[in-house]
């Protein structure tokens, strides 16, 4: 059987400074992401785990190990005699995850790091909020249960970039279905997220520093000119326009929609 794969990867060569991304039809008719670094390949899948393993049946391992949590809080609640609606004030206390548990998990969040950016270049943004927000999720998993100190705030340093990746994606999204009202306000709550997130880990000052809360406000900047007028704004417009080209007869027809729309008299004279 012939392994080499040297003909496969002259027919698509490595370009330089940028990433190099393709989505392809696999042998079993499911969608793959290939992806083409100087040294070779990297194949992904485009749903579940990027691998395609399913770690004890599940799809990741991070949701094993909420399935594991589940069935602890279950067991805790039986032992308390609190019901499912009971909150549990210990609940973020149960530290359940080894130093294994975490190395493997941190290990797959790199690949799905490895799909989100990829699936950016092809934009397709909803893969990414889907991928950000999954390694999100294994961030608390991380940072709420792991056993060793160490383990806990091994990952936290990434919170900041998959938070703005996150952010970043669903403004495109936005964009995409051209709701960019929308885009500013998923940039915003990402803005603000963040602002958050420093203020919990006692670092108020690191908001104003962060790259990745300095590139969202870039984003947002980029998009104003690309919001939409409401509607007394452009009936203001109108009306300097139609006053500036002396017609009167349309300047009054703004006016009274402009009070209408209960912006008071208008202060241009015909």
């Amino acid at each position: 059987m012939d392994r080499d794969l040297t003909k496969l990867l002259e027919e698509w060569p490595f370009q330089p400074g940028q990433i190099n991304v393709r989505l392809i039809q696999g042998d079993d008719g499911e969608p793959r992401i290939q992806v083409r670094l100087d040294l070779g390949l990297l194949q992904m899948f485009v749903d579940g785990r990027p691998d395609g393993y399913r770690p004890n049946g599940f799809d990741s391992l991070l949701e094993y190990h909420e399935s594991r949590l589940d069935e602890l809080h279950a067991a805790r609640a039986m032992e308390t005699g609190l019901d499912d609606d009971e909150e549990d004030e210990d609940e973020e206390s149960v530290r359940f995850l080894s130093p294994e548990d975490c190395r493997l998990l941190r290990e797959e969040a790199v690949q799905y790091y490895h799909r989100y950016i990829a699936l950016l270049v092809l934009e397709d943004f909803e893969g990414v909020a889907r991928d950000t927000s999954r390694n999100l999720r294994m961030l608390d998993m991380i940072y709420e249960h792991a056993e060793s100190d160490e383990d806990r705030r091994s990952m936290e340093q990434n919170r900041p970039y998959i938070m703005m990746m996150r952010a970043r994606a669903l403004a495109s999204l936005a964009l995409k279905e051209e709701e960019p009202k929308a885009a500013v306000h998923a940039i915003e709550q990402g803005i603000e997220a963040l602002r958050q997130y420093f203020d919990d880990r006692g670092v108020p000052e690191a908001f104003e520093s962060s790259g990745e809360v300095a590139m969202l406000r870039e984003m947002r900047e980029s998009l104003v000119p690309k919001l939409p007028l409401s509607q007394k704004a452009e009936l203001r417009q109108r009306l300097e326009s139609a006053i500036a080209s002396e017609n009167y007869e349309l300047a009054a027809i703004l006016r009274d929609e402009l009070r209408m729309l209960g912006d008071g008299p208008a202060q241009h004279q015909a």
